[in-house]
C-alpha cells in the first residue's frame, strides 16, 4: 500500500509541476488581460475582499503577538509537541478499518460426528431465518465444509450472505457489522446446533475473517487432550478481557474415531505381510488408487473402494479376509484390535509444533490493535514455558508493519531538510519549515481522535502527505522572508511582511485541498471506513496548518535568522568579548 501511494502522489506531483512550469505561464498569458488589473471588484467579489482584508488584520496582529512573546509562544508549541505524544498513545491502533463489504460469512458447528442429513436440515432452518431479514438479498449454503479450518466433515456448513445494496442500508442497524450480530443470536438459538455470522477480511486473501488469528503452539510435546485443556483456558480467559469478544477455536479432540491396534506378533505368526494389512483395510474401508487407462480416447482412474453398505461399522471386518505368503486366506478380525475413541478431527502444525487455530474480534469500541495486546496478554498470563501464541493473517501483519509509517514520516522529514538546504545554501532556514509540521500532525490526530476513528495504515498515509503539505505553507512565507531580508528588512520586519504577503494564497490553496478531500470524510458504501480515516485526518492537519502553523512560522523565521546571522554572531561574539575585558562595550564595537 505505501509503494501504491508513493507512486501515485510522486507521478501525480511531477505532473504537476511540469504543467505549472509549462502550460500555466501560457495560459496566464492568454486569459489574464490588461484590463482585470484596473476594474474595481462590486458586489459579492467586494465584499469578499473587505472581509479577507479584515481576517488578514488579524492574522498579521496574531503574528506581532507571537513575535513580542516568543517565550509564551514557545511553550505553547511544546505542549503541542506533548499533544501529539499523548494522542499517539490513547488513539487506538489498527492495521486498516473493518469495512462494509456488502456481503457476510455464517459459519455452522454441529456436535462432532453428526450426520450430513442432520447438518443440512440445520443449516436449511438457521439460513431460512437469515434470508427472511429485508436487508439480505440472497444467501448460498454449502455443507460438509468448514471454511475455517479448511477441512471437509459431516457436521460443519458455510453461508455466503449477499446484503442488500448500501443505498438501501443507509441506517447504522443495517451495518454489516450490527447484521453479523443479529444473524449470530439467530444461530446461537438454535438447540440443534451454532452458527455465528462474521465480516470479510478488508483485504481479500491475507485472513480469513474480519478479526484476528493465531495458533497457540504446543513446543513441549504435550498431547492433544492437554493442548486442547490449555487452549480452553485461554479462551475463558480471553472473553474475560472487555477488548475481546468472539473468541473460538477450530481445534477439538472430540470427535468420534475408531483406533485399530494391529497385532504384529500374530501377523508374523501366520505369515502375514505388515503392508498386505493395510492395503486391504486401505481399499475396503477407505480407497486404493490402482492405475489409470485409456479407452475411446478418454482417461480413467481405477480406484478400488467397497460399497457404503460393506463398510458401515467395525464389525464389517469380519468379511474382509488378507492373502498371506502361503496363499492362505486368513481374516482380518482376528489381526487388528478396534477401540471407539475421540481425538482430534485435524492436527494442525505451526512453524513445526502441534497448534490449535484461535480466532476472535474485538469488542465494541475497541480497536484490532487494542486487542491484539490483550490477547498477548493472556498469553502471558496463561500459556507459560510450553505453549507460546503466534499471529497469522491480518493481525501478523499488523506486528510487522508497526514501525513501517514512522520511517516513512522520518524520512520524509529528512528529505524535505535536505531538499530546502540546497535550495536556501544554509541549514539554518529548514528547519523554520520543519518545524511547521507538528501543527499538522496535532491536528489531524486531534479531528482522528475525535471522531473515534483508529490510527491505521490510511491515517498513517495521510500523516506523510501532510508534511508535504504543512512544509509548502511554511516555504511560501520562508521564501518571501528571505528576499525581504535581503532588500535590507530586519527579520521580524521581514517575517511580518511576508506573512502579510502570503497569507492569502496560503488560505486559498488549503481551503481547496480541504473541501477536495471533504468527500472521503463524510463518504459511504464500500470502503467508506478507510476514505474517513485518510480523509479526516488531512482535513484537521490541513486546519491547523494553515490557521494555527503560518502565526508560528513568521516567529520561528525571526528566531533562526536572528540566532544563525553571521552579523548577529558576530555582535555576540563582540560583546562577550568586551565583558571579559571589562572594557566598554561601545569602544569595543568601534574598534
Amino acid at each position: 500500500m505505501y509503494k501504491q501511494f508513493s507512486v501515485t502522489i510522486a507521478v501525480s506531483v511531477l505532473i504537476s509541476a511540469l504543467v505549472a512550469l509549462t502550460l500555466t505561464p501560457s495560459l496566464c498569458a492568454l486569459l489574464i488581460k490588461k484590463e482585470h488589473g484596473n476594474r474595481e471588484p462590486h458586489g459579492f467579489f467586494l465584499w469578499f475582499d473587505r472581509f479577507f482584508d479584515g481576517v488578514t488584520n488579524l492574522y498579521l496582529a496574531a503574528v506581532r503577538l507571537m513575535l513580542n512573546y516568543r517565550k509564551t509562544a514557545l511553550v505553547f508549541f511544546v505542549a503541542i509537541l506533548f499533544g501529539i505524544m499523548h494522542f499517539f498513545k490513547v488513539i487506538p491502533t489498527g492495521l486498516v478499518p473493518n469495512e462494509d463489504m456488502g456481503n457476510l460469512l455464517m459459519a455452522y458447528d454441529m456436535p462432532p460426528a453428526s450426520s450430513l442429513s442432520r447438518t443440512t436440515a440445520f443449516t436449511d432452518k438457521v439460513s431460512a431465518m437469515v434470508k427472511a431479514d429485508p436487508n439480505v438479498e440472497s444467501i448460498m449454503t454449502i455443507n460438509g465444509f468448514n471454511m475455517l479450518s479448511s477441512s471437509q466433515n459431516t457436521y460443519s456448513g458455510i453461508s455466503f450472505i449477499t446484503l442488500k445494496d448500501w443505498k438501501q442500508r443507509q441506517e447504522p442497524s443495517q451495518s454489516a457489522e450490527v447484521l453479523a450480530q443479529v444473524f449470530t443470536r439467530m444461530g446461537m438459538s438454535q438447540p440443534e446446533g451454532i452458527g455465528y455470522a462474521f465480516s470479510m477480511p478488508p483485504i481479500m486473501g491475507m485472513s480469513t475473517t474480519g478479526g484476528f488469528e493465531g495458533y497457540i503452539q504446543n513446543k513441549a510435546g504435550k498431547s492433544s487432550a492437554e493442548l486442547m485443556d490449555m487452549t480452553n483456558k485461554f479462551i475463558a480467559k480471553a472473553l474475560e478481557h472487555p477488548a475481546l469478544s468472539n473468541v473460538k477455536t477450530t481445534f477439538s479432540v472430540g470427535t468420534p474415531q475408531y483406533r485399530i491396534d494391529l497385532d504384529r506378533v500374530k501377523a508374523r505368526t501366520l505369515d502375514v505381510p505388515i503392508n498386505a494389512i493395510y492395503s486391504v483395510m486401505q481399499a475396503t474401508f477407505g480407497s486404493l488408487y490402482v492405475n489409470d487407462f485409456t479407452y475411446m480416447g478418454r482417461n480413467f482412474r481405477v480406484t478400488l473402494q467397497s460399497e457404503a453398505k460393506f463398510r458401515r461399522t467395525p464389525d464389517d471386518l469380519r468379511y474382509v479376509y488378507v492373502k498371506s505368503n502361503s496363499g492362505q486366506l486368513v481374516p482380518l478380525s482376528t489381526l487388528i484390535n478396534v477401540e471407539r475413541v475421540t481425538g482430534p478431527e485435524l492436527i494442525n502444525r505451526f512453524n513445526i509444533f502441534p497448534a490449535a487455530k484461535v480466532l476472535g474480534d474485538p469488542a465494541p469500541g475497541y480497536s484490532s490493535g487494542q486487542a491484539i495486546a490483550a490477547m498477548e496478554e493472556v498469553a502471558e498470563e496463561v500459556l507459560g514455558t510450553d505453549y507460546a501464541l503466534a499471529w497469522v493473517g491480518s493481525a501478523y501483519q499488523e506486528k510487522l508493519t508497526g514501525g513501517a509509517s514512522t520511517q516513512a514520516f522520518v524520512f520524509g522529514l529528512i528529505m524535505i531538510f535536505l531538499i530546502l538546504s540546497a535550495q536556501y545554501e544554509k541549514w539554518s532556514l529548514p528547519f523554520v519549515v520543519i518545524l511547521s509540521v507538528p501543527f499538522a500532525v496535532f491536528g489531524a490526530l486531534l479531528a482522528t481522535w475525535m471522531r473515534g476513528i483508529n490510527n491505521d495504515l490510511y491515517f498513517q498515509v495521510g500523516l506523510v502527505t501532510l508534511i508535504g503539505l504543512a512544509a509548502k505553507n511554511a516555504i511560501l512565507i520562508v521564501e518571501f522572508a528571505v528576499m525581504k531580508v535581503q532588500e535590507g528588512l530586519t527579520y521580524v520586519d521581514a517575517a511580518v511582511e511576508a506573512a502579510k504577503l502570503r497569507f492569502r494564497p496560503i488560505v486559498m490553496t488549503s481551503l481547496a485541498f480541504t473541501f477536495g478531500v471533504l468527500p472521503l470524510a463524510v463518504s459511504s458504501g464500500a470502503g467508506a471506513n478507510s476514505r474517513h480515516s485518510i480523509g479526516t485526518g488531512m482535513i484537521g492537519g490541513m486546519i491547523l496548518s494553515t490557521f494555527v502553523a503560518t502565526i508560528f512560522v513568521p516567529m520561528f523565521f525571526a528566531m533562526v535568522g536572528e540566532i544563525f546571522d553571521e552579523e548577529n554572531i558576530l555582535r555576540r561574539k563582540i560583546r562577550k568579548r568586551a565583558i571579559e575585558r571589562g572594557r566598554p562595550l561601545l569602544q569595543d564595537v568601534k574598534r
